[in-house]
């Protein structure tokens, strides 16, 4: 099984002008992370507004993602979906075409309860061979996971092997890890609280802000596993403002996206209806990205 820790951008998915699916950027931004050194990549997750694509668009995503990867570094494959039925459809296509795990939300329209998330989870898990990284997020999804739930699926389900926690609350994250400790590995999911995070024994990043600083996200990582937490510190400080606005903006896509155009990269519009950043809100982030030595075109 692929070592999965440290940290993984959820990569934006590229669009042209008419909001098709660039696939050839998509390429070029892969090349680009892995000549970054990340620890891996994610694709078809929220930053990637899988719920704005089409089946026939997410499954020709996990192709082409997985042949450019090519076994490179690690790659998870977003698998959400609305209906149990669905999620299996998507995982197992995810495993099909070589994912080294998938990443899976509960319903995100339904708000299910507990008892319904795990049987989602147990069921999609198993259907496929491959890690399963589950996923909390409350402000998506509606539903925030019971701590019990989350370590029950873990412990019963042997595939069910990370969580993405994006509640926000740092307490639940540490104690997931702490209680799951040797059959479930946490990931951070918020990133204006990655460093505590690893603090509190997190092993990974599922990182928003790592699309457009990838250097400096796995830099963090790196230099907390190597205990020099002064350094890691001086990095979070520097990056926090961009984190931030990520967080706060409610435009985590479109920040991301112009954050990529901003770059050379492929970014493109997002679809409708997410609109582009003002001009105020565009201004910020040059001037974050300015702080940071981004260098912008």
């Amino acid at each position: 099984m692929t070592l999965l820790e440290g940290t993984f951008p959820v990569l934006a998915t590229p669009m042209h002008q008419d909001e098709s699916v660039d696939y050839e950027g998509l390429k070029q931004n892969i090349e680009h992370y892995i000549r970054a050194k990340v620890a891996g990549v994610i694709v078809n997750g929220s930053t990637g507004e899988f719920v704005s694509l089409t089946k026939e668009e997410k499954f020709k995503l996990m192709e082409v993602a997985a042949e450019q990867v090519n076994s490179r570094i690690p790659l998870i494959i977003g698998t959400a979906a609305e209906t149990t039925v669905d999620a299996i459809e998507y995982t197992k296509k995810a495993e099909a075409v070589g994912a080294d795990a998938a990443l899976l939300i509960n319903s995100y329209y339904a708000h299910p309860k507990d008892n319904e998330i795990y049987q989602h989870f147990k069921t999609v898990a198993e259907s496929v061979t491959l890690p399963i990284m589950i996923y909390n997020n409350p402000f998506t999804s509606g539903v925030d996971i019971g701590t019990e739930t989350i370590l029950k699926v873990g412990r019963d389900v042997d595939n069910i092997t990370h969580i993405k926690e994006s509640s926000g609350e740092i307490s639940k994250l540490r104690d997931i890890t702490r209680q799951g400790k040797g059959f479930i590995q946490t990931f951070c999911g918020s990133d204006d609280l990655v460093l505590e995070s690893f603090l509190v024994g997190a092993t990974g990043w599922v990182s928003v802000a790592g699309n457009i600083i990838p250097e400096l996200a796995t830099d963090l990582f790196n230099r907390f596993q190597e205990g020099d937490l002064d350094k890691a510190w001086e990095i979070y400080d520097q990056i926090l403002p961009l984190c931030n606005f990520l967080e706060d903006s409610g435009k985590y896509v479109q920040v991301v996206k112009r954050g990529l155009d901003l770059q050379g990269l492929a970014g493109g519009p997002s679809r409708k209806p997410r609109l582009p950043l003002t001009d105020e809100e565009d201004a910020t982030l040059q001037e974050i990205l300015s702080n940071l030595q981004v260098v912008t075109h």
